[in-house]
C-alpha cells in the first residue's frame, strides 16, 4: 500500500469578510500548514474593505455591536479544542472568551460613561458624545497569540471602529483561526481584516496609508521599526498607540484605556425651548 501524501491546510488572509489568497501568491510554512504572506497590495485592499465597513458598523446600535461581540465569544467557546490543538493553552482560550464578553458588555455603556450634558452659560443644551475614530491599523502582539489578539481587536471595534490587523508572523495560526470564528459571528464583512506575513512589509504600508485614522503599535518590538512607523503615521496626523512593554501582562483587567484611546468626542450645542 502506497504511503499517503499529506494534504496541508492553507490559511488565507481575511479581508472584507472573505478569505483571499495573497495577491502575490506567496505563502510560508507554519506547523506543517501554508500561511499566506501578505503584500503591500493586500494591506491596501484591507484598508479599502475597512473603510467601506465604517459607516454601517459605526451606525449600528451599541446594543447590536455588543450582541455581535458576545456572539464571537460564543463561537470561540465552541471551537476551544481547535485552538488547543494549534498550541494555544486552554486557559488562554478561556481568557480570550471572557475578554470578548467583557468588551461586549461595554458597547452600550461607553456613551454614558464618556459622554453627557455639559453645564454652560446661556439657554443651551451642550452635549458631548464619544464617536469612533474610523479605520485603525493594529500590529498584534506575538504572545499570548490569542488573548493578545483579542485584547487589541475588541476594544477597537466595540465603539464602531474597523480594523486592519497585522498578525504576528511567528504565531499566525491563532489569528487566521480567529478569523474563521469571526466570519461565523454575524460580524459584518470588513469590520475586522487580518493580514499574515512579514510585519516589516505590511506595517509600513498601513502606517503611511492616508485612509487609516490611527495605528496601534502594540506588537512592534523593534524600536527602529516603531520609530519609522510613527514618522510615516505623522504624514496625515494619525493617532498613534505606542508599543506595549515587553513585560506587559495581558491576563489582568484591561481597563478602559484602549477603548477611549480610539474615540473622538463630538460636542453639540442646541438652544433650549421656552
Amino acid at each position: 500500500m502506497s504511503e499517503r501524501v499529506a494534504v496541508r491546510k492553507t490559511y488565507k488572509l481575511f479581508i472584507g469578510g472573505k478569505f483571499p489568497r495573497s495577491e502575490s501568491g506567496r505563502s510560508y510554512l507554519v506547523q506543517s500548514s501554508n500561511v499566506s504572506l501578505a503584500s503591500r497590495k493586500d494591506a491596501r485592499d484591507a484598508v479599502v474593505a475597512a473603510r467601506a465597513a465604517v459607516k454601517g458598523w459605526a451606525g449600528a446600535t451599541a446594543y447590536n455591536r455588543g450582541q455581535i461581540l458576545y456572539r464571537a465569544a460564543e463561537m470561540l467557546e465552541g471551537r476551544r479544542e481547535q485552538f488547543v490543538a494549534l498550541g494555544v493553552p486552554g486557559d488562554e482560550v478561556d481568557a480570550a472568551v471572557d475578554r470578548w464578553v467583557w468588551y461586549a458588555g461595554w458597547a452600550d455603556k461607553l456613551a454614558q460613561v464618556y459622554g453627557g450634558a455639559n453645564p454652560v452659560a446661556g439657554p443651551y443644551f451642550n452635549i458631548s458624545a464619544p464617536e469612533p475614530t474610523g479605520v485603525i491599523a493594529v500590529v498584534a502582539p506575538e504572545r499570548p497569540a490569542l488573548l493578545g489578539l483579542v485584547s487589541v481587536i475588541a476594544p477597537a471595534i466595540v465603539s464602531g471602529n474597523t480594523v486592519v490587523v497585522a498578525a504576528s508572523p511567528s504565531e499566525p495560526l491563532a489569528a487566521v483561526t480567529l478569523a474563521e470564528v469571526l466570519a461565523t459571528s454575524d460580524l459584518p464583512g470588513g469590520v475586522v481584516n487580518i493580514l499574515t506575513g512579514a510585519i516589516t512589509e505590511t506595517a509600513p504600508a498601513l502606517a503611511a496609508h492616508m485612509d487609516v485614522n490611527a495605528i496601534d503599535l502594540t506588537g512592534v518590538t523593534d524600536t527602529a521599526l516603531a520609530a519609522d512607523l510613527e514618522v510615516r503615521a505623522a504624514e496625515n496626523l494619525k493617532r498613534v498607540l505606542r508599543p506595549a512593554p515587553a513585560d506587559h501582562d495581558w491576563s489582568v483587567d484591561p481597563g478602559l484605556a484602549r477603548m477611549t484611546a480610539l474615540l473622538e468626542t463630538k460636542t453639540v450645542w442646541h438652544p433650549k425651548g421656552v
